[in-house]
Parts: C-alpha cells; structure tokens; sequence
C-alpha cells in the first residue's frame, strides 16, 4: 500500500514538472509586456493624401496595422516640401518616438538629418539607399511586376505603343518604369513606350491631358506611378476605350473595364515587419530589399479581363513571375 502511494505521488510530481517547463518554453516563445509597459510610439509622413487610393493610402493602412497588432500609439502627417519633411522628422524624435516612416525616395536628406539629432528614434524611408546608424531604407522590388506588366501591354497591344505617365520625377519611379520598358521588349524589341511626367501627384486633370496625348500618339496601353493622380488616367483610359493597369495598391475595382491587372505592394505587411524588429531591439541599419520572394510585391490580375487575353500571354507572364519568385531570373533595375 505504501509503495502505491509513493508511485503515485512520483507520478503526479513529474505531471507537475512536465506542465512548468512547458508553461516556462512558451513564455519565452511569446513575451509578454508588463502591464504598464509605455507604447511603442510610431510617425508617418507621407507626400500626399492618405486617400489617394495607391501609394499613400497602403502607407496609412500599414500605420493602422501596426497600432492593431502592437497596441502602438500612431501618429500621421501629409508633408509636401523639404523643409516639412525635416520639421515632422524632428517632431517626433523631440516627443520620443520609437520609430518614424518617411513614404518616398525624397525623404531620406530628411532622415539622416533627424537620425543624427535624435538617435533614440528609429527613421525609414520607403525607398533610397541611404543608411546610418538609425535610418534605413526599405526598397520595395515593384519593378519585378512593372516587368511583367510591360511584357503583357506588348503581347497584347494592338498599335505596338504603350504610355507612362509619372508624377514627380524621381530614381525610384524612373525604375519601374525602366523595368515596364526591359519587359516589353524582350517579347519584342520594337515595341515602343513613351513616357510623361506630370510635376505633381495630386493634378488628376494633368494626368489625365498626359493620358490623352499619349493615346492620341497611338498608345493602347498605359501605366501610372502618379499617386492620387492616377484617377486621372484611368478616367482617360475610359473615354478612349484604351486599356491600363494599377500601381502600388490593387486598383482593378476602380476601373475594372480598362484596367488589366495592378502591380501590387504589400506596404502593411512591410510596415509591420520592420516595427516588429524595431521593438524587438533586432533592428539592422542596412537597405531591407523586399519583393516577391517575400511576398511583398506581386502581380494582381483583373479576373474580369484576364480571360480576354490570349493564354498564351498570360501562360508566359506566369512563367515568368515564377522565375521571379524563385530567383532565376533578376528584373533589370535603375541605380537610385
């Protein structure tokens, strides 16, 4: 009898013990702040109106992600010059912010300048290449799908011409447009694309002038890195029965008569990744190069108008995108 109950007094103390060290593995699996632990504090400055529906819209729901998921507290500012972009860099690292977004090539003087005032805040821009100690940039690869955007309008355009039309002249912009121009040529090298700069991304009626010029020169196919102004095109393509494709946010439901498919970023999804690092002190001062293989940047086929296409178009634009993915194949790029 004795010998029973010690078996069983055995048994139920190893029960115990196995139950703590799985309690203690999963505790350190997910760490758990202390209740009146301070937020994590996160800015955002973006050249143009959250409510563009593309560039700065994806920036604004990547701020939202982060407040959802980390309990952060967030903060947003549209900026439109230079000395903004410092001026919002500042203000955040003057209240203590952990980290600070600046959407766009042009924000990196800006970031550096703040960077060395304030290196308790972490600065990134969206694109660029400069890095410091606190500052970085994410590169978005968008060109990988600009790419094959270019190969479908030269499979599939009827006058051999395509039109960009782009807002403010900037490295990163001239790249995918670069990579729209590499992809329709090698399915055919005479194929011909030109290309308008508007100034601006917020002028939907100079974008859609561009739009227009670039069709009546014979263009069938065009493509926008102009933000907000990208309605413009779109209400162009339209009224010419032309057809285009969407930029940066999945824009098929806004036009889903004339746009084809949409290069696609997933800036949420990156926006939460580099706060996660941030908060996790596992932040790396370095350019963070994001594409397809990290399932950031994609293709986005309009159903609606896919199953216009001829297959074989779509069929060598799929087989493409998986070289992509996989890596033999690397999308030609501008140096910015």
């Amino acid at each position: 009898m004795k010998k029973s109950i010690v078996l069983v007094t055995f048994l139920a103390f190893l029960a115990c013990s196995k139950h703590e060290t799985a309690t203690t593995s999963a505790s350190r699996d997910t760490p758990v702040a202390p209740p009146n632990a301070p937020k994590m504090k996160v800015g955002l400055l973006t050249p143009g109106s959250i409510n563009d529906n593309g560039w700065n819209a994806i920036a604004w729901e990547g701020l939202q992600r982060i407040e959802k998921e980390m309990g952060a507290e967030i903060s947003h500012q549209e900026t439109k010059t230079p000395a903004e972009f410092e001026e919002g860099f500042r203000s955040y690292g003057e209240k203590g912010y952990d980290l600070a977004f600046g959407h766009g090539f042009e924000f990196q003087d800006a970031a550096l300048k703040a960077g060395a005032q304030y290196p308790k805040t972490v600065f990134i821009t969206t694109s660029g290449s400069s890095v410091a100690p606190n500052v970085s940039p994410m590169v978005f690869e968008l060109e990988q799908a600009t790419y094959l955007l270019g190969m479908i309008a030269a499979r599939e355009s009827k006058t051999g011409k395509a039109g960009l039309v782009g807002g403010i002249k900037l490295p990163s912009i001239d790249s995918t447009f670069l990579a729209f121009k590499a992809g329709a040529h090698a399915v055919n090298p005479k194929f011909e694309v030109k290309e308008i700069y508007t100034g601006n991304f917020d002028d939907l009626g100079a974008a859609r002038v561009a739009t227009l010029s670039l069709a009546n020169a014979g263009a069938d196919y065009i493509f926008h890195q102009a933000n907000e102004a990208g309605r413009g095109v779109f209400q162009a393509c339209q009224e010419r029965k032309i057809r285009c494709f969407g930029s940066n946010k999945n824009q098929n439901d806004l036009a889903p008569d004339v746009i084809v498919a949409s290069a696609v970023l997933d800036v949420p999804g990156a926006f939460a990744h580099m706060a996660r690092l941030v908060h996790d002190k596992q932040f790396q001062p370095k350019v963070h190069w994001l594409g397809m293989k990290d399932n950031i940047v994609s293709l986005e086929w309009n159903d609606k108008l896919k199953g216009t296409l001829n297959p074989a178009t779509v069929a060598e634009v799929e087989a493409m995108e998986k070289k992509i993915r996989d890596g033999s194949f690397e999308v030609p790029r501008g140096k910015f």
